[in-house]
């Protein structure tokens, strides 16, 4: 199976805050406006975050961005006002964060530890 582009779905209530704390979240406004209940994100070029109304679901979303400097992600999302959870080393070889956004769905934001000293 060939995947070409991964779209990640986040579930919230109020479309217009979380347009507002994604901002902050992301630095950067959405790139795309696909319907009236949707927004989203370009990370990379195969990779997308969206935001969608979606009553049923809200606040249960869950999911990882993986990044290059995570110290570096996290201090931006500070200064932008974003609540930063504890920064956690796992195994095998991963840091990680967990931010809640105001509708409770859980983002992380990871990095692979270099294995050298």
């Amino acid at each position: 199976m060939t995947v070409n582009v991964l779209f990640a779905g986040v579930p919230v209530t109020d479309l217009e805050a979380a347009i507002e704390w994604y901002e902050r979240l992301l630095d950067a406004p959405p790139d795309m406006a696909p319907n009236e209940i949707e927004r989203t994100w370009r990370l990379t070029d195969e990779a997308w975050i969206y935001v969608v109304v979606d009553a049923e679901r809200a606040g249960r979303g869950l999911l990882t961005v993986m990044v290059g400097d995570l110290d570096d992600r996290l201090d931006g999302m500070r200064e932008r006002g974003i609540e930063v959870g504890e920064v956690e080393t796992m195994a095998p070889g991963t840091r990680k964060a967990e931010i809640l956004d105001p509708e409770g769905n859980r983002i992380g934001f990871g990095e692979a530890v270099s294995s050298g000293g």
